[in-house]
């Protein structure tokens, strides 16, 4: 009976070690489980030493509460598991976080700072809507508001993807950004399955003001096969940001609350670059109108726009540049909901451009607009602008209807495109329909 329970015993082993190495059996199983320290004191050491430890092959906790983070931190996550029941806490230093020696460049497009970075690959990060990232945003916000502000000016993303692999972050909290929530850049096969982004401004100087500027919930660049499920944004910039060299993007399931709403670009900025995206499915989107004593900044948004540089080179990156060249090309964005909304559907080509550039040659076409309801609060429900030197092709819409204000004919402006269709009326760049 013993060695008939051995052979079993050697069988199964065997069986383990032909799916996974030894080396692999050994670090699987390992645990690292982290309380925080308490307030005042760095809890970045011990979550270092926890990652290196258990980064790879194994399991890290952190269990409820705010860990202190007092510089700059990257995970290395190989095969690995994250379960983040509290919160990264960034100190509220700016001038600390200013100082470019402080934070990450690895997001090229526009210098753009980061002070968390995970990379890596086959791994998970669930935050179980009970943990995340504390930006402590609204000190920074507060001092934008007094002080000028230009892309890559050392102003943090909070949660930076960067050359990762095969990835999931699940059920994650994201309070007070100073700038971009999200980015990621570099990487394929990511999943974001439940996220949540708040920025809203707390300071009475600023109410009834857009002080929250730059808050996006994720830009997406050189990044391939993202899937963004489940997203309530509050913020005051883009709601989602897909920039450049960014294909087989998938968004479901998508709240905006304020804000710009959706964007594509901007493209074409650095002149020795294409910028190409394609293959963008978007369903199921809200974009809500919210309290303009909170965020008023759909005074001047769109809910869903395009955008390119012009043709000539203005100057350099990263506040100014142009004359890039790519394309956009089979998106598809279906079942949303307005509410109150600028803009419906926006493009244009001519961002930070100046009378008499030379018009961008970054062609837009393959967009398809498909069950689309709501509201909007001027009549321009449709603005398609294309460029004179190459336009717009295959532009349609499917059960289109969007209301404009009260007694009010639609306006669907379209300009150098050579096939809409699907509208309630000819597109008019003049005038009503």
């Amino acid at each position: 009976m013993a060695r008939n329970l051995l052979s079993v015993v050697s069988i199964s082993l065997l069986t383990l070690l032909t799916f996974f190495p030894t080396t692999a059996v050994s670090q699987i199983a390992k645990r690292c489980t982290l309380r925080p320290l308490g307030p005042g004191q760095d809890d970045t050491t011990q979550i270092e030493k926890a990652i290196s430890e258990c980064g790879h092959y194994g399991t890290t906790v952190f269990e409820s509460g705010n860990y202190n983070i007092t510089r700059k931190m990257t995970w290395n996550l190989v095969s690995s598991k994250v379960e983040l029941h509290g919160y990264l806490s960034f100190k509220p230093d700016i001038q600390y976080w200013l100082d470019a020696a402080n934070t990450y460049r690895v997001v090229f497009i526009q210098s753009q700072a980061s002070w968390f970075v995970v990379t890596g690959s086959d791994f998970e990060i669930d935050a179980f809507n009970t943990g995340g990232i504390q930006g402590n945003g609204q000190p920074w916000w507060s001092y934008i508001a007094t002080h000028g502000k230009a892309d890559g000016d050392g102003r943090p993303i909070a949660l930076t993807l960067w050359k990762v692999a095969r990835a999931k972050v699940r059920n994650f909290r994201i309070e007070s950004p100073p700038f971009w929530a999200n980015t990621v850049a570099e990487s394929s096969d990511v999943l974001y399955d439940g996220m949540f982004v708040n920025a809203t401004n707390q300071d009475p100087l600023y109410v009834g003001k857009n002080v929250v500027p730059n808050t996006d919930g994720i830009n997406t660049y050189r990044s391939e096969r993202v899937t963004m499920l489940n997203w309530d944004i509050t913020c005051g910039d883009d709601c989602l940001a897909i920039k450049g060299n960014s294909t087989d993007i998938i968004a479901r399931d998508i709240t905006c609350r304020g804000g710009n709403g959706i964007a594509f670009g901007s493209l074409g900025q650095y002149a020795n670059l294409s910028d190409i995206v394609q293959n963008v499915v978007m369903e199921n989107l809200k974009m809500i109108r919210i309290d303009p004593n909170v965020q008023p900044n759909m005074v001047n948004g769109r809910k869903v726009y395009f955008k390119s540089w012009t043709g000539t080179t203005n100057g350099s990156p990263p506040n100014n540049g142009g004359g890039g060249t790519g394309r956009v090309q089979n998106v598809t964005i279906r079942n949303v909901d307005l509410d109150r909304v600028n803009a419906p559907v926006h493009l244009y080509q001519t961002n930070g451009g100046h009378s008499g550039d030379a018009p961008s040659t970054l062609k837009f076409g393959g967009l398809h607009f498909i069950d689309w309801r709501g509201t909007a609060i001027t009549n321009k429900v449709i603005d398609i602008e294309c460029s004179p030197a190459v336009g717009c092709g295959d532009i349609s819409f499917s059960h289109f209807s969007v209301s404009p204000p009260s007694g009010q004919g639609s306006r669907f402006i379209c300009q150098n495109t050579a096939q809409v269709t699907g509208l309630s009326a000819p597109c008019n760049s003049t005038g009503l329909p």
